[in-house]
């Protein structure tokens, strides 16, 4: 059997479809007896669902993971373990223990570039409050989401699987995210929940070819700062983030064993504090969408 893991410093890489490198493990009889590190590219979800199955690989372990990504992996005979997070060797072994499961489709899009992953850290992300938004598309961190939903809204397109181009930017023109830039349209299913509500809702009635721009405000986006999302947890019974500086970006694991995204805000000798809302919570934002394609 043949593992892979989304590779990046030592950690596992949290957004497959911009994967550059794996480390791939030989394991016979339970047991690893050759590692190595492969190089990708970032290629997009499908040319690494191809390179994946070209290098032999029967398993996945990976981060944040879309609908599109583990259908082009399944397609390959590739088993995908999501919402993994932290150091890649203590993974591999988590799994081959069956100890480490999947999360599903857990991620979509708004790629959170720059994180470091703090270790494991499962009994004191309990006490993290859980993430209470939509996640998907523009998604507010990538955590588990993708259960089944019904859209308070209506349209031609809900239900159907859609790919879109988009451009992101604030009020005063700067932009935050481009599908253009990466070359990959966004794929989802619209209604389904994957994506912030104000973007769901707009693809929802659109025709393919048509291009369009929409203002949205935070109850339409990323919602609200919530208060309760800040908490203050014990260095020493968090490996590693005595590293971790304030303004840093880092993965705690909740009680569902699936990571979720902070941001550091303060940090003292023996206390360091964590902030779990999205970086875009309480911001508006306007999108140029244009509908590429819905089968």
């Amino acid at each position: 059997m043949k593992i892979a893991v989304t590779y990046e410093g030592g950690s596992i890489f949290q957004h497959f479809g911009k994967t550059e490198a794996f480390k791939m493990y030989e394991v016979e009889d339970g047991k690893i007896t050759s590692m190595q590190i492969v190089h990708a590219g970032g290629a997009g979800h499908s040319a690494l669902a191809g390179f994946l199955s070209e290098q032999g690989a029967n398993v996945l372990i990976c981060g944040g993971i879309g609908e599109g990504a583990q259908t082009a992996l399944k397609e390959a005979g590739i088993e995908v373990i999501s919402g993994a997070a932290g150091e890649v060797d203590a993974a591999v072994n988590a799994y081959l223990a069956g100890e480490l499961e999947s999360a599903g489709t857990n991620c979509d899009h708004h790629h959170e570039e720059g994180h470091s992953c703090c270790g494991h850290h499962e009994e004191e992300a309990e006490k993290a409050p859980e993430e209470e938004h939509s996640c998907g598309g523009h998604c507010s961190g990538c955590s588990g989401c993708g259960g089944a939903q019904v859209p308070d809204f209506e349209g031609p397109n809900v239900g159907k699987t859609c790919r879109t181009h988009y451009r992101g930017t604030f009020d005063d023109g700067t932009q935050f995210d481009s599908s253009y830039d990466r070359g990959e349209p966004l794929e989802f299913v619209c209604g389904a929940g994957q994506m912030i509500h104000g973007y769901d809702k707009a693809v929802a009635t659109m025709e393919v070819g048509q291009t369009i721009n929409i203002h949205l405000m935070p109850e339409e986006a990323y919602g609200m700062p919530d208060p309760r999302a800040i908490f203050t947890l014990e260095i020493a019974q968090l490996p590693g983030s005595e590293d971790l500086e304030v303004g840093a970006r880092a993965y705690l694991t909740n009680q569902y064993g699936q990571p979720f995204p902070v941001t550091v805000t303060e940090k003292t000798e023996t206390n360091i504090t964590f902030d779990a809302n999205h970086e875009m919570a309480g911001k508006e934002l306007n999108f140029q969408i244009e509908l590429v394609e819905v089968k």
